[in-house]
């Protein structure tokens, strides 16, 4: 360390993340290390794809998870030598970022048919170019270490090009066709949206039974609806066949009130004879289910909601009326003509758009649709195989049901931003042209007269192809050569099957091999009060202003601690701990690098607690590493945390403290190679206080991000010294616990004599007790301790303490003890509680036994 560096850190007592995270991150763009050649195979490389964030985006706690743990795998990667890439790009979001520009333009007093599709198009392109690389810099700020020289965006040009051919090339093989079929209608944007579009919200609705006469006799089959307006579509009245009660009826017709329609009794198995009366009004042109009954029996399909969410004319009377107005008027002619026999609340789930916040209706519409079978088979074969691996495993079973019952995909949406589909209509010949680039003549009669479908591709048939397509493909890129398939991919659940299955089938489809090997599915991080994070509900919790106020260090570590296979609460307390662990570090780096003698870093193991020192310094590097490759972050970044704070702080750092002041060489080299070994474990979770560190190091080579990973060397392994010194620091913690017990002076020193065991230097020093059996008769015993009479004492307060903690814990015993033979309490509280009494009990028995 030069004069000026050490003059640096004396003068830089804390660590300011603030005034440390921008420089340090320009420092490594301007080393070029997140800008890989594509050099090597994708099995030597290592190489993830960013889940693309919506162009519209503000980075959100989601992201925040997402990033901490892609990053942390990235950059062990690259430090273990490995050609490595962070694939960076965002997503188009056709329906979020139409959405805003048209806020915009409503704003103005315009909408965007006044504009028209290609000025509002070009307005959302100005728009992009404004906004669209926010959410980008703010990675930055999160310290993700991704290829920012080669973001990626689902609509430029090479993208655009892919998308096309996977169309064309499905279109040829009879997967892609225009159907009429059931969609989610979102009356809102007027537009088909995806499943996950869609959030199921409780409602209280009324169910209404309503009396449907059966022709030619006296009898009525009486259907529960909670939607009476759907009910002038209404085609049958469907019974379950086993159902005795209806059997003479199957095949008979019965009439629909108000409309007079006739509607055939059918039998379906789908139909449920224990819920309600057993009989189910049959909707086609409404219901999901209803449709494909519908199609099973030959129904007609009759429609009275329009796109706009209102009645048509097929509602006769109750035309042009909205969903709610129709719904109370049919109701009430229902009752007035005698129909409705009950009326009861009833409350159940019920789907709204997320992204206008209407809700849906199941509409049939003219629709492109993808067929799945075939690119499902092998998609399912690789997960079966672990080809593709999933974690936790039970998102694996969630997968494969997926899968193997999976659907038709509608792949249109009535929008203007986005992918127009490139299909052409003639309007001299009707001929239907699909096609990679735009045609200039029909190639069935020749005519000029083309017409563009004005539907765009759902979002997530271009976010299909981007592990891929980022890549270069469909060229045979050096990229592509070098970086596909990718290694990894973490995600969230809710677009397991949305985007990670259609991910797999589109790669097995197209370049022909999977997209990734592992695939991790991390938990949500909820609200402080355990509802959803959302900027509505006024829960979101924003990570920039948590990184303006703890710093980016401190947000990674507490996010990945709060990691796990659950759902969990945002923790502010694990974020603080990150922030803690930061100043810890930093102020430990201090005292090493302010006081070391120059010397070569090393692993001189000249006395027993340097042995213990090196043994746990490599098992945690073994066990921290085994953790980050298995995807356990939480425990990983816990171990790092327990080190750094107890085994490196509380521990070494205090024995060695005399040895490091007197310019000892040998523990100076011990320390500065633990040092080292320290902040390169760390660097993967937490880059910005390590990177900052590691520039005060003698042994600074260059920058930290492409340092050497540690790797564990189990010759340093010492399970003796570990013994040894853990009875040290056990021993030590007692005398201190008594100490506070009793209420000794913090500066006295007190005489003591210890039984049986010769106990290391550090245990007197560090308890404030001397054992040279200089004093007179034993005042109390701390274990093998027995603590001698000396002015500091009061023998008879002591006493008196004493006796009232025995007497607590003797009763605390007796509580755990009687819950703990309580085989109601042992059989029917959650395991971990049961663990956690036990555990108490061991701990009040053997503080007792330690006061003698």
């Amino acid at each position: 360390m030069d004069a000026a560096k050490r003059q640096q850190l004396e003068q830089n007592t804390r660590y300011e993340p603030g005034e440390i995270e921008g420089r340090v991150f320009a420092e490594w763009m301007a080393g070029g290390y997140f800008h890989p050649e594509p050099t090597g195979s994708p099995g030597e490389n290592f190489s993830v794809a960013i889940p693309p964030p919506n162009v519209t985006g503000a980075l959100h706690m989601g992201h925040a998870l997402n990033g901490s743990m892609q990053d942390a795998l990235v950059r062990m990667n690259r430090m273990r030598g490995r050609n490595t890439l962070w694939i960076l790009g965002t997503d188009h979001a056709g329906i979020a970022t139409q959405a805003v520009v048209e806020k915009g333009l409503r704003a103005e007093g315009r909408t965007r048919q006044e504009l028209g599709r290609e000025a509002f198009v070009e307005r959302v392109w100005e728009w992009r170019e404004e906004y669209g690389s926010r959410i980008v810099e703010q990675y930055k700020r999160l310290g993700a270490s991704c290829d920012y020289e080669r973001e990626r965006f689902t609509l430029d040009e090479g993208y655009v090009r892919a998308v096309h051919k996977v169309f064309k090339q499905l279109y040829d093989k009879g997967y892609i066709y225009r159907d009429n079929y059931m969609v989610n209608w979102d009356p809102g944007t007027r537009s088909a949206i995806s499943d996950l579009e869609v959030e199921n919200r409780e409602v209280t609705d009324s169910l209404f039974s309503v009396d449907y006469p059966v022709e030619g006799t006296d009898r009525v089959l009486t259907v529960a609806t909670v939607r009476p307006e759907t009910m002038l579509a209404d085609t049958a009245v469907a019974v379950n066949p086993d159902d005795e009660r209806y059997a003479d009826l199957v095949g008979k017709f019965c009439t629909l009130p108000l409309v007079g329609r006739r509607l055939p009794i059918i039998a379906d198995a789908y139909v449920d004879p224990e819920f309600g009366t057993g009989a189910l009004k049959i909707t086609p042109g409404h219901d999901l289910n209803d449709f494909e009954i519908g199609r099973r029996h030959g129904l007609e399909e009759i429609t009275v909601i329009g796109p706009d969410g209102r009645l048509n004319e097929g509602a006769g009377e109750f035309e042009g009326m909205s969903v709610s107005e129709a719904q109370r008027a049919v109701a009430a002619r229902l009752r007035a003509e005698g129909f409705l026999r009950d009326e009861q609340p009833y409350t159940h789930a019920v789907p709204f758009s997320h992204r206008s916040g209407e809700r849906i209706e199941p509409l049939i519409s003219l629709q492109w649709f993808c067929r799945m079978d075939e690119l499902a088979k092998p998609a399912i074969k690789v997960v079966e195989a672990d080809e593709v691996r999933i974690r936790p495993d039970q998102w694996k079973r969630v997968y494969l049901n997926w899968m193997e019952e999976i659907r038709p995909w509608c792949v249109s949406r009535q929008l203007w931003w986005g992918h127009q589909i490139p299909v052409w209509y003639c309007g001299d010949c009707e001929a239907t042209i699909v096609a990679e680039v735009t045609p200039e003549r029909c190639p069935t009669c020749d005519g000029t007269t083309l017409r563009q479908e004005e539907d765009v591709l759902d979002t997530w048939f271009s976010s299909a192809l981007w592990p891929f397509a980022t890549l270069g493909w469909p060229d045979d890129t050096p990229d592509l050569r070098a970086f596909y398939p990718t290694s990894f991919l973490t995600t969230a659940r809710e677009i397991l099957f949305l985007w990670v299955a259609r991910m797999v089938m589109m790669g097995i489809e197209f370049p022909g091999a999977i997209p990734f090997r592992d695939v991790y599915v991390h938990s949500v991080i909820q609200a402080r009060d355990g509802r959803r994070m959302s900027k509505s509900l006024g829960t979101g919790i924003d990570p920039l202003e948590e990184i303006d106020e703890r710093g980016a260090d401190a947000l990674r570590f507490g996010l990945l601690a709060m990691s796990s296979t659950q759902d969990v609460r945002y923790s502010d307390a694990k974020v603080e701990q990150g922030a803690d662990l930061a100043n810890k570090l930093y102020n430990a780096s201090r005292l090493i690098l302010l006081n070391a003698a120059a010397v070569e870093p090393a692993p001189r193991a000249v006395a027993l607690e340097d042995r213990w020192l090196l043994s746990r310094l490599e098992k945690t590097i073994a066990s921290v590493t085994e953790k980050l490759e298995t995807f356990d972050f939480a425990h990983a970044v816990q171990e790092c945390y327990g080190f750094v704070y107890g085994d490196l702080c509380d521990w070494y750092l205090e024995i060695v403290k005399p040895r490091l002041y007197e310019g000892e060489e040998d523990v100076s080299a011990t320390l500065l190679y633990a040092l080292e070994r320290v902040l390169a474990l760390l660097h993967p979770t937490m880059p910005f206080v390590t990177e900052e560190l590691w520039s005060f190091h003698p042994a600074r080579d260059g920058h930290l991000a492409v340092h050497a990973f540690p790797v564990a060397d189990p010759a340093l392994f010492d399970d003796d010294a570990e013994a040894e010194i853990a009875e040290g620091i056990a021993l030590t913690r007692s005398l201190r616990a008594w100490r506070d017990l009793v209420g000794v002076p913090a500066k006295a020193v007190l005489p003591a004599v210890i039984d049986g065991m010769a106990p290391s230097e550090f245990v007197g020093r560090l308890s404030r007790f001397a054992f040279d059996g200089v004093g007179s008769d034993p005042v109390a015993s701390v274990g093998p301790v027995r603590v001698l009479a000396s002015e500091e004492l009061d023998a008879e307060a002591v006493g008196a303490r004493l006796g009232k903690r025995r007497e607590e814990l003797n009763a605390e015993i007796q509580r755990a003890e009687r819950k703990l033979s309580n085989q109601g309490f042992v059989a029917k509280a959650p395991p971990i509680v049961v663990e956690e009494e036990r555990g108490k009990l061991e701990r009040y028995r053997t503080e007792l036994g330690e006061l003698g």
